[in-house]
């Protein structure tokens, strides 16, 4: 059985050794500034690297998509938030063939445990941290081109918890399907939306919304899913979280932290 877990990263960073397991890729790589890193490049192939400032991490799951046939269950995680064991965060204790083989004899998903905002709402968390716009925008998209995810929609934009962060593991046929539906609801929004006066990290609108669109998926074809355990490796700056958190929740600038 053919397992590739892709590494996002935009950087030079410390990478897991299982080489046969893990693989490094550069995303954003068709800007000149990213060559001479010896990653996978995600301009290779069939591609949409130069999307990657709008995108994120997507440019990374479309050039496996395309570009891994013959791969059996594919991931991604990022250089610093990876999927562990348990939660203790160092690379020696990073999920493992022998575990994913064991949980999708069961599973159909692998998913990171919930991201919980317990005061907010998936819906009342975006909007306090993004423009507005397009995630309405992706409701109507989703109304009009494929009406009946509408209602698991709706029901993930009400719950407190949400898989973010693009994270997964994906047995290749659910992979397929997960993305075919992702990327086209993205190809509508992106004709239906305007971001030309978004700064930098606005403009990664679609990679914003594309993180709650996984359990909308995950919850209309009622996949069947384990939740693991992630970690950051590195600084966490929890307490700036912390503050960011309520500064959103009691402001109308939008903010997006990053750390």
């Amino acid at each position: 059985m053919k397992i590739k877990i892709l590494v996002a990263t935009h950087k030079l960073a410390q990478m897991p050794q299982d080489k046969s397991l893990y693989l490094p890729i550069l995303v954003g790589a068709v800007s000149n500034w990213k060559k001479g890193i010896d990653y996978q490049r995600d301009d290779e192939g069939v591609n949409i690297s130069d999307k990657n400032a709008n995108f994120n991490e997507l440019t990374a799951i479309y050039w496996a998509k395309y570009n891994l046939p013959e791969t059996d269950i594919i991931g991604l995680v990022h250089y610093r938030r990876l999927f562990f064991e348990t939660r203790r965060a160092i690379f020696s204790n990073l999920l493992k063939r022998e575990s994913i083989e064991k949980y999708l004899e069961e599973y159909d998903v692998l998913v990171p445990q919930k991201r919980r905002y317990y005061i907010e709402t998936n819906y009342s968390h975006y909007v306090h941290a993004h423009h507005k716009k397009p995630l309405l925008e992706t409701r109507k998209v989703i109304s009009q081109k494929f009406p009946d995810y509408l209602n698991a929609f709706d029901t993930v934009m009400t719950r407190r918890s949400a898989h973010m962060f693009n994270m997964f593991v994906m047995k290749r046929e659910f992979f397929d399907d997960y993305t075919d539906w992702l990327f086209d609801v993205l190809k509508v929004l992106e004709s239906k939306i305007d971001i030309t006066s978004y700064d930098v990290q606005e403009a990664r609108v679609f990679g914003y919304v594309s993180e709650l669109l996984m359990d909308v998926w995950l919850l209309k074809n009622n996949v069947k899913f384990k939740e693991l355990k992630w970690n950051f490796i590195g600084k966490k700056h929890t307490l700036k979280k912390i503050f960011f958190l309520i500064f959103r929740k009691f402001s109308s600038k939008k903010v997006r932290t990053h750390f």
